[in-house]
């Protein structure tokens, strides 16, 4: 957690909406939760012995402060791991935003969703929480939240987002003492190298979104890095340390929405430009390649419905790939695929909530399955139980090297 950087966020902005509006004009507005989390293992131990994947309590404070034309927001998380017996404060997310007629802007720590994919994300280019979403935990906590700058611009024949990033945040995976994954040098040091604070390295993302006959129509881009790390070995032949990096990385995609055979149609493709590797020999360095999406939902019957999704990846200059791949690592195919299935059902008046959401690999052929009954008591307080359950494919597929992981999971809310 970079608590000195926070710390000089929130003074900056606390400072900032204290010298602009005048106190008797302000709107304060304070909510949250108390939350409790519990996840536990069902196939095997954990690597470090343990037999839960995730334990905590946890508060969240919502506090929203506003005078027009800003608003002051602030997400913030104070929980206790007894895994890691550890306490700890997170702002989730904090923010001031000022608006005007024809724009907006938002500074500081803020989540932010592109795209149409459900749990699958391709211009969704913002880091992500995978070992929250493995472990069971409230899917709102698979986002994770960026420092930068949000502008919003209105013109009358188009809408246009620009955000820019100057603190690279990658993304978060499974912890190795939690955790079974496939490593294939897993007895060798490691360090990190994460983009330094340059303008040259600050992250820029766009994106320009209009209704086209009845359409949600967008292009984006986005210009910094891959958030799943690369290794670079000191010594190819021989390695005793291996740097974990972050390589440069451009995104060029577009998406379409709307309704479509009784339901809900989603388009959405995107180019991954490889900028340190556009040839594709460096075998350390993700190629260059294609992703698409395409995905339909529906209402069958009253309180349920269903959503599925195709969802493909395309390699370019594979033939590079696999001539410069090092002997002994598993290499991928030219193109992956998967499938997805969600169903919902709601009863007793929509307080309960039977749903179903999983992963399939058509290339790979491993899934993830991801059960959910959540119950909710009163309008404050409910309950989940579910589970996440891996399987197939190759010790080292995506969701096939989790095999081990198998998990039923608790959550608990109180929200005030």
């Amino acid at each position: 957690m970079h608590f000195g950087r926070e710390k000089l966020i929130v003074t900056i902005i606390i400072a900032i909406l204290l010298l602009s509006v005048p106190a008797y004009s302000v709107d304060i507005g304070l909510n949250g939760f108390l939350q409790g989390n519990y996840s536990v293992d069902t196939s095997s131990s954990n690597p470090d012995g343990g037999d839960l994947k995730w334990a905590e309590e946890r508060a969240q404070f919502k506090l929203d402060v506003g005078s027009d034309p800003f608003r002051l927001f602030s997400k913030t998380d104070f929980y206790y791991d007894h895994i890691d017996d550890d306490a700890d404060l997170e702002f989730r997310e904090l923010y001031l935003d000022y608006t005007s007629a024809y724009f907006d802007v938002r500074a500081g720590r803020q989540i932010i969703t592109w795209g149409l994919g459900d749990m699958v994300f391709i211009n969704d280019i913002f880091p992500k929480d995978y070992e929250a979403f493995f472990s069971g935990r409230p899917l709102e906590y698979l986002k994770k939240g960026i420092d930068g700058i949000k502008m919003g611009l209105y013109p009358d024949f188009l809408s246009i987002d620009i955000v820019v990033i100057p603190f690279f945040e990658p993304n978060n995976f499974p912890g190795s003492g939690r955790f079974w994954m496939f490593d294939p040098m897993p007895d060798i040091a490691r360090s990190e190298e994460k983009p330094s604070v340059t303008l040259e390295n600050t992250e820029v993302a766009v994106r320009l979104y209009r209704d086209v006959a009845g359409f949600d129509a967008a292009l984006y881009f986005y210009r910094g890095f891959f958030r799943n790390p690369s290794m670079i070995p000191d010594n190819p032949l021989a390695p005793s340390k291996l740097t974990l990096f972050y390589p440069k990385l451009s995104v060029y995609g577009a998406s379409l929405q709307g309704r479509a055979f009784d339901g809900v149609m989603s388009l959405e493709a995107g180019y991954y430009d490889s900028r340190q590797d556009r040839d594709g020999t460096d075998p350390v360095i993700p190629n260059s390649g294609a992703r698409f999406l395409t995905g339909y939902q529906r209402q069958l019957w009253e309180d349920f419905t269903v959503g599925v999704q195709y969802y493909g990846e395309y390699m370019a200059d594979y033939a590079n790939y696999e001539k410069n791949l090092p002997d002994g690592f598993p290499g991928q195919k030219r193109y992956s695929d998967l499938f997805t299935v969600r169903l919902t059902q709601l009863l007793m008046h929509q307080t309960l909530r039977l749903s179903y959401f999983s992963f399939w690999s058509l290339s790979d052929g491993d899934y993830l399955i991801n059960p959910e009954i959540k119950y909710s008591f009163t309008d404050s307080i409910w309950t989940a139980v579910g589970a996440s359950l891996f399987g197939g494919g190759e010790k080292w597929s995506q969701f096939g090297q989790f095999d081990k992981n198998d998990n039923v999971y608790v959550q608990v809310r109180y929200e005030f």
